[in-house]
């Protein structure tokens, strides 16, 4: 398939890239690079052999959007939006001007170039404060803690209603947990500009001694060691995640939601544990204030995605830690 991928400069969105190129599909990537550096596409290349086509665009560029559309394509990957669940508190018009508004733009366009596959990069922040665990597809949402879940709640909800108003459209939630790690050629991982707001990225400076120590958000939650537990998935395995939905319903209209997770969580200390195991480093950090928004605890049932999709993960938190490690290194 050809497929448009959004935000594919991204760190999701790269491996989501050479997974598909790998998978026999040619991706075309579109990326306004707030948050991520041209020079990945060459680094895919590396990786694939080939570079994906980028157009430096933001996808509420409707014109200019329109015009990349119309070269043709099977199906739409959407991961262009922003994500720090601690940012989108502070600037919540800026969270729903970029990723509701982004959306609704590119679903103008996708309508009229008639690209009815779409995959969405949605996230387990739907759920909101789960009353019980693990999360499975069919709990409520729209209760979500922050502005970033409401985002990604108001984007799955437009999704329904265009897929209810096109009912030839098939469109694939996919529910992120927290993807870690990096590719293991250490040629593409997650490079956040300025200081890290997602754990593992943050780890990875204080190890490389690049930050003085970790800030763990919250040491007094009811958990086996009171830090916050989550579902650590790595991003390879999210990434095939992507072309498991994309060949299983490319022909089959509907609402297919997913959870892309491990199936197990592990606590801030288990990853600051496992990464020092990993990194050979010693990695100092402090208890300081829950952060608003987050939760406890919450990790996947991912029997739904392993039995429709036939995907389940592979690498387990030790590859995640030494992978993320490795491109630390590589990317200076």
């Amino acid at each position: 398939m050809r497929v448009l991928v959004t935000g594919g400069a991204g760190f999701i969105g790269s491996h989501t890239v050479v997974a598909l190129m790998q998978a026999g599909h040619d991706p075309v990537v579109v990326d306004n690079l707030t948050n991520a550096d041209p020079s990945v596409v060459h680094r895919i290349g590396e990786i694939t052999g080939v570079s994906p086509e980028l157009h430096t665009v933001d996808v509420r560029d409707a014109d200019r959007m329109a015009e990349i559309a119309s070269d043709g394509f099977d199906a739409c990957i959407h991961f262009a939006a922003l994500k720090a669940v601690g940012e989108s508190v502070e600037k919540p018009m800026l969270y729903y001007d970029n990723n509701v508004g982004g959306t609704i733009s590119l679903l103008e366009v996708l309508v009229d170039a008639q690209i009815r596959n779409f995959v969405f990069s949605s996230s387990a922040t739907v759920y909101g404060e789960p009353d019980r665990l693990p999360l499975t597809e069919d709990m409520p949402v729209g209760t979500a803690t922050n502005p970033y879940g409401w985002t990604k709640i108001m984007m799955e909800q437009v999704l329904r209603d265009v897929q209810t108003a096109n009912p030839t459209w098939s469109v694939s939630l996919l529910r992120y947990f927290n993807p870690v790690g990096a590719h293991p050629s250490g040629l593409i991982g997650e490079d956040p500009m300025g200081v890290p707001n997602n754990l593992m990225p943050y780890v990875a400076r204080v190890a490389d001694g690049k930050l003085p120590k970790v800030r763990v958000f919250g040491g007094d939650y009811e958990t086996n060691d009171g830090t916050g537990v989550r579902d650590y998935i790595h991003v390879v395995d999210l990434a095939e995640g992507h072309v498991a939905a994309l060949d299983t319903h490319g022909d089959d209209p509907g609402i297919h939601a997913y959870n892309l997770g491990t199936g197990e969580g592990n606590s801030v200390l288990d990853v600051l544990k496992t990464y020092e195991e990993q990194s050979g480093k010693s990695i100092p950090y402090e208890i300081v204030e829950r952060r608003p928004g987050d939760v406890a605890a919450n990790w996947a049932d991912v029997t739904k995605a392993r039995t429709r999709l036939g995907w389940e993960t592979t690498r387990d938190l030790a590859e995640m830690c030494a992978d993320s490690w490795r491109w630390q290194q590589n990317s200076g």
